[in-house]
């Protein structure tokens, strides 16, 4: 059970439903509203889906690092969505951010577990396990969603690292389909 001290870190929902939104539109964090299918909410709701998926990945993957990493990664993705789903005020208002390390945190995992791996000669066809087919899910959903933040990029001031970000993590699942394809189904 929570401290009632930790309670307070949080977001408190103690209604499912508010009836706010049945008009079209959704509140951004800092006071503003947004049209629910603009690009902005279609982008976090992007970075939503990837986490579901990433969720899907850790859940089916049987490497407890691997486990560990990933949940590190979905609490960065909450960080990022909650970037996204803010207004110039609300991005004000945000104590963690996407940092630089976070980019090189994510490159460091990408090199350490791709020189793991044989050198890759042609295109991967997904579906040969199922833990690796998850993490090709989740890639193709961060591209989606990558795509998305490009594209909202043009319209509004967006972190450059908010899309290195997506960038490395669409690789890391790559790397983490392959290897568990590679090396962990074969143990």
């Amino acid at each position: 059970m929570a401290d009632k001290n930790d309670e307070k870190k949080y977001v408190s929902i103690s209604k499912v439903y508010t009836r706010r939104g049945d008009k079209g539109e959704t509140d951004l964090l800092g006071g503003s509203k947004a049209k629910k299918d603009s690009l902005k909410v279609d982008s976090y709701g992007c970075i939503d889906e990837v986490s579901a998926f990433i969720g899907l990945a850790r859940y089916y993957s049987k490497n407890i690092t691997i486990k560990d990493i990933l949940k590190k990664i979905q609490n960065k993705l909450l960080v990022l969505g909650g970037y996204l789903a803010s207004d110039d005020t609300g991005k004000d208002m945000l104590k963690n951010q996407i940092s630089e390390d976070d980019v090189k945190y994510l490159e460091e995992l990408i090199d350490e577990y791709n020189q793991k791996l044989e050198p890759l000669f042609q295109f991967i066809l997904p579906g040969e396990d199922e833990v690796a087919a998850h993490f090709h899910v989740a890639r193709t959903v961060v591209r989606r969603a990558e795509r998305k933040i490009v594209t909202l990029a043009r319209e509004e001031n967006i972190d450059p690292l908010i899309q290195k970000y997506v960038n490395r993590l669409s690789d890391l699942m790559f790397v983490f389909a392959r290897y568990s394809e590679e090396i962990e189904a074969k143990k």
